[in-house]
């Protein structure tokens, strides 16, 4: 059965052609199993109970908690599109046009509020008092911040203690959180943090010693305002 947790957190399509749990089992039914059945009732409670399942089959209370997460999600989806995107509404751009590194949250802004896309911005950020560095879930922390504030160059963007990892090379003062996106796997040792994505579990190996997973792009950034810039782009993908 699929683990309980990711319930509740997985925001995709992947159920929009069924309606009810019984067309779920339908679908995973082959012709194979009516042939030695010879009954479609039995063959989804045998399916309902795991047997003779080539993939891993939901419960009905997982179905319908992530049909319920799904809708949920959609509705939040359709809110973020009529939202006006942060970058657009800055009345003063120079500091945008001038910075790489807002240039390329701008550009990235409207696919990673729509979900299409999902960023992890590694920071290094440096002071005569201090130095700071961490993991950020850009989609997170857009949804929850004024970006003009950044956008106008009001305000730096740099990690918090309550991002995905965060840092401080003077006090070595570390925390690591789960965001909506992704969780956190500071398990691994020699191989530091990895990421997993909430919606396809799918491990982000933030390592540059590694190459970068299909679905992963990383791109630096430079930047005079900061040491040092990574964004690891991550396309999801679908599956039941």
């Amino acid at each position: 059965m699929i683990s309980d947790d990711f319930e509740g957190e997985v925001y995709d399509t992947s159920l929009d052609n069924f309606n009810t749990f019984e067309e779920y089992l339908t679908f995973h039914v082959t012709k194979e199993d009516l042939y030695y059945l010879e009954d479609m009732e039995l063959a989804r409670q045998l399916k309902e109970l795991g047997y003779h399942a080539k993939t891993e089959i939901m419960s009905r209370e997982q179905f319908e908690s992530k049909k319920k997460a799904i809708e949920d999600a959609k509705n939040n989806r359709n809110k973020e599109k009529g939202k006006r995107l942060a970058h657009i509404e800055v009345a003063d751009s120079d500091k945008l046009n001038r910075c790489t590194f807002l240039k390329a949250l701008a550009e990235r802004e409207e696919q990673v509020l729509n979900g299409r896309l999902l960023s992890i911005i590694f920071i290094r950020h440096e002071t005569k008092k201090t130095e700071v560095s961490g993991y950020i879930d850009y989609s997170h922390r857009l949804k929850n911040e004024d970006f003009k504030l950044y956008f106008s160059g009001k305000k730096k963007l740099l990690p918090k203690t309550t991002d995905l990892s965060y840092y401080n090379w003077k006090t070595n003062k570390c925390s690591t959180n789960d965001s909506p996106n992704f969780k956190v796997d500071s398990s691994n040792g020699e191989k530091g943090l990895w990421f997993r994505n909430k919606r396809d579990r799918k491990v982000i190996n933030v390592d540059p010693s590694q190459k970068p997973d299909e679905n992963v792009k990383r791109v630096e950034i430079e930047s005079p305002d900061y040491k040092q810039i990574v964004i690891y782009d991550y396309y999801t993908r679908r599956q039941y």
